[in-house]
């Protein structure tokens, strides 16, 4: 671990490798665990704001979810979420045959909205969990992606640089360039 500003930063963002691979996961990160995609306060905000614009991007399920649970929702830890269809996909998923897809992200690349998607599934496979001084940023190890942690290490991509742009979008330019600074000095060193 090491500090960059106000983040506490896992060294593993920077020595474990990343390549999403959804030809062999198929958005698998998008349908399973137990609950919904990470939320900001504003990014909330965000999804009652654009939800009518992205709405025919949607399932009928999500849509149906969205509707009776809200655009977002409180999770069993108090963490704003996005909603879940019957528990299992995120109500904002569409699929491409059988590969998850984001319905936001959809709406996105065609213009309609100018909000990619949540930051916290942007940044994936990194978590954010802020606390009042700093935030933690740590790399979030999950079977699903042993693909692509596979990709990475073929394509020698390590995960702070597959994810580059979400990092700029949630820290800054700046605080980017320090962590490749930082990283550049720990390749020196070993």
């Amino acid at each position: 671990m090491f500090q960059l500003g106000k983040t506490i930063v896992s060294e593993d963002i920077l020595e474990k490798d990343f390549v999403c691979n959804l030809s062999a996961c198929h958005g698998a990160c998008c349908v399973d665990g137990d609950a919904g995609a990470p939320l900001s306060e504003a990014e909330t905000k965000i999804l009652e704001e654009i939800y009518p614009k992205v709405k025919p991007f949607l399932r009928k399920e999500g849509i149906e979810a969205i509707e009776k649970l809200g655009t977002w929702v409180v999770g069993t830890d108090q963490d704003l979420e996005t909603p879940l269809i019957d528990n299992k996909d995120c109500a904002y998923v569409i699929f491409d045959g059988k590969t998850a897809l984001c319905g936001i992200e959809q709406a996105y690349n065609q213009g309609i909205v100018d909000w990619k998607k949540p930051v916290s599934c942007h940044l994936y496979p990194i978590r954010v969990k802020d606390f009042s001084e700093f935030a933690a940023v740590n790399y979030d190890r999950w079977d699903i992606c042993n693909d692509a942690c596979t990709l990475g290490k073929e394509l020698q991509v390590p995960v702070y640089k597959f994810v580059k742009e979400a990092l700029i979008r949630k820290f800054g330019q700046d605080w980017y360039t320090e962590l490749e600074k930082v990283a550049e000095d720990l390749k020196n060193e070993k």
